[in-house]
């Protein structure tokens, strides 16, 4: 075995270390079983091991860790009229806006961050009645929005997101038409001077409307 040297050797038993080379000088010594090994052998330098670094660490798998992080928000299905809808009477639609948001996630090592961002981009509905709409924003509620007091008519149809009904919704399963949005996110990453994009996710709401018939316009909409 070695152990270590009490003084270094002399030039004649052993090469000098490497200028400003760390390490430690080791004598030879055998022994075990009553018996030790008594044949001189010199002293030898044994540098000190090359501290490793530990796993690098990649700004994509940094980017793929906060991805799995993302939690997106399931966004409510609102509506007007708020209850029951009308044949042949538009149906406003919309999300609720407050969660109409981007949504980030951030993975780090130390030295290393990188976040990954999700961003709202359209609306796939489906209404139920063998129709379907995208809409690329949440939807304009029932009365607001940009001439708004002009536009809230009950015969008005919404300005950027709604659907007609052509026919009730009786003889469907619970008398009502099943009603799912379903909302595509964007992703993008970006941290240690690189970024990049995943491919997009969607989070999908549900919600039943009940369409009946009706020989006059309800005007008391919500």
């Amino acid at each position: 075995m070695f152990e270590s040297a009490a003084e270094p050797p002399t030039a004649e038993t052993a090469a000098e270390p490497k200028p400003g080379e760390k390490g430690a000088w080791y004598v030879y010594r055998c022994e075990g079983g009553g018996v030790r090994d008594a044949l001189y052998q010199p002293p030898v330098w044994i540098p000190d091991g090359e501290e490793e670094d530990g796993p690098e660490v990649s700004p994509t798998a940094l980017a793929e860790q906060a991805r799995s992080q993302l939690r997106l928000p399931s966004l409510s299905i609102k509506r007007s009229p708020a209850a029951e809808q009308l044949v042949n009477l538009p149906t406003w639609l919309w999300l609720e806006r407050g969660r109409w948001r981007k949504v980030s996630a951030t993975a780090s090592v130390p030295g290393v961050s990188v976040t990954v961002t999700a961003r709202p981009t359209a609306v796939d509905w489906s209404m139920g009645d063998g129709s379907s709409r995208t809409c690329k924003g949440p939807g304009t509620p029932y009365g607001t929005g940009p001439g708004a007091k002009g536009a809230a008519q009950p015969k008005n149809a919404s300005p950027d997101c709604g659907h007609t009904y052509r026919a009730s919704s009786a003889g469907e399963p619970d008398e009502a038409y099943p009603v799912s949005a379903t909302v595509r996110w964007s992703l993008a990453w970006s941290g240690a001077g690189e970024s990049g994009a995943f491919p997009g996710l969607t989070t999908t709401s549900s919600a039943a409307f009940r369409v009946e018939e009706s020989q006059a316009v309800n005007t008391d909409r919500q």
